[in-house]
């Protein structure tokens, strides 16, 4: 894990076409989950200033970079819930992430299942607010 610069920040691999940047009230106790229920990797953060805070952490999940940060609402940035979307994993082995994520406290929101698409597929909680869905093409 890179912790500091810009310079450190630049050279940290974006991954993926379309990158989510969440806000969450606890950004560094986030990515800590994410390490435990999805496998992360943490490639980048900001040190976290006198409240705790950091301003950036740069993850990569299956392939992809998530970045976090917590809410500044000194700057303008309130902390407001998660809401109206979901971020999607495309698995080879639904089962071992479902049970992954399931061990590290992520809440059952759609169990998994074999939808009328053809993909085994289900929904997640994590502690954050953050709805997660997992899929892979059925046999």
């Amino acid at each position: 894990m890179a912790t500091g610069t810009s310079v450190e920040a630049a050279s940290a691999q974006v991954l993926g076409g379309i990158v989510p940047y969440l806000e969450l009230d606890g950004a560094s106790k986030a990515a800590a989950f994410y390490e435990k229920a999805f496998a992360a990797c943490e490639v980048f953060r900001y040190p976290t200033d006198e409240k705790g805070r950091t301003m950036h952490i740069h993850l990569h999940i299956n392939g992809g970079s998530l970045m976090l940060s917590d809410p500044y609402p000194e700057h303008g940035y309130a902390h407001k819930p998660a809401q109206g979307y979901t971020l999607h994993l495309k698995v080879d082995d639904v089962d071992a992430w479902w049970q992954r994520a399931i061990a590290a406290g992520a809440e059952v929101v759609l169990p998994l299942q074999k939808m009328f698409w053809g993909d085994r597929y289900g929904q997640l909680r994590d502690p954050f607010g953050v709805l997660w869905s997992m899929g892979q093409p059925s046999d």
